[in-house]
């Protein structure tokens, strides 16, 4: 009997001295899970909702084809801030420290764009065409340090609806 329980007692002093190693990898971990599943069901909603949108056309030049008469226009307005998650922040300072490309951005620039624009043309639901389609993309970081926070990302377009034929 004593001899398991010393053995136990040494399993628990190897559990406690390497401790220092596991438990930050398993919080990485833990971060990393939780990121990823939080990044895909947002992108996922974001498929599902630009389903809905593929037959309204969205133009970002000035130059625009014939249009038929048009029954009223106005300025649409959609913004979105999106957050890194801890698992993209650690890597982002890992990279930050030995220097490179923070691809772990790039995820969050194109799911703000995404969203920002989908909410623009969810405030103009009856909008038969978006015109002069404009992003406009800002960093906030906390205490105005090198690190990214989260992303801002605001766009914008005059929502045109087309008068409807008469007869």
């Amino acid at each position: 009997m004593e001899s398991e329980s010393g053995g136990l007692t040494q399993g628990m002093e190897i559990i406690v001295k390497t401790s220092g190693v596991w438990i930050p990898i398993l919080i990485l971990l833990l971060a990393y899970i939780t990121g990823k599943i939080a990044e895909s069901r947002h992108y996922k909603s974001i498929r599902n909702r630009e389903e809905q949108w593929v037959g309204i056309p969205t133009i970002s030049g000035r130059q625009v084809p014939d249009l038929p008469a048009v029954a009223s226009a106005e300025l649409v307005v959609g913004s979105v801030v999106v957050s890194i998650d801890h698992f993209k922040r650690f890597l982002s300072a890992f990279r930050q420290f030995f220097g490179g490309e923070m691809k772990s951005y790039s995820s969050i620039i194109d799911r703000g764009r995404r969203e920002a624009i989908l909410r623009m043309k969810e405030s103009a639901p009856d909008a038969s065409m978006f015109l002069n389609c404009r992003l406009e993309t800002s960093s906030i970081s906390k205490g105005g340090g090198k690190a990214v926070g989260c992303a801002e990302v605001v766009a914008y377009a005059t929502a045109v609806r087309f008068q409807r034929p008469a007869g």
